[in-house]
């Protein structure tokens, strides 16, 4: 659902897919070819939010901040299921595992990957392709060419994703029996491995 708050109605991308479970509100901005899954809050009650092109934000996943903040979600940023962005900005290309929390004023640097259950404390800078892991969040390593180019087409397949669900995701009654014909997703998707081929 989208929502209008004291006259701040929000901005999306005719090419971005915002599921109706979802719900986006007030001052935000969401670019081209974005996915916002459901069970999402992107509250731009206090300040702005910009997703800009390509960002998706999964299921559960939740952005906000305290009043008078703004932040910024950079292009191709991947929110990963049940994470929280409060007050914090997020880098070009980077990824943010499920379940972490990405804490106010802390800023993620481009092409960084955050662990899944991560906990990045308020005001942390986090340098351009690291890797960060563990509560409170550290960083460990370097990310390497090879783990970037997986995030990379990890992502490209939720670009993909708006145009799939402008093109058949539809509110249906559920069948009561499995049809004799039922089949599985076998080549609809590659898997994640055969797409990293390409």
């Amino acid at each position: 659902m989208i929502y209008a708050f004291k006259d701040y109605t929000p901005v999306v991308h005719e090419s971005s897919f915002v599921h109706p479970l979802a719900a986006v509100t007030g001052n935000v901005i969401i670019g081209k070819n974005c996915y916002i899954g459901p069970g999402a809050a992107i509250r731009g009650d206090w300040g702005q939010i910009i997703l800009e092109d390509g960002v998706n934000v999964q299921e559960n996943c939740t952005v906000h901040m305290f009043p008078g903040k703004s932040i910024t979600l950079k292009e191709s940023a991947h929110v990963g299921h049940g994470a929280i962005i409060h007050g914090a900005n997020l880098g070009r290309n980077c990824l943010i595992g499920m379940n972490s929390v990405i804490m106010d004023d802390a800023e993620i640097g481009d092409e960084s990957i955050v662990g899944a259950m991560a906990f990045v404390k308020a005001e942390t800078i986090i340098p351009k392709r690291s890797l960060v892991v563990g509560n409170p969040a550290k960083v460990i390593r370097q990310v390497s060419d090879e783990m970037m180019a997986w995030k990379t087409k990890g992502t490209q397949l939720y670009q993909q994703l708006p145009d799939d669900c402008h093109e058949s995701l539809k509110e249906v009654e559920p069948l009561r029996e499995i049809p004799e014909n039922m089949k599985m997703q076998e080549g609809v998707y590659d898997t994640l491995r055969d797409f990293m081929k390409k």
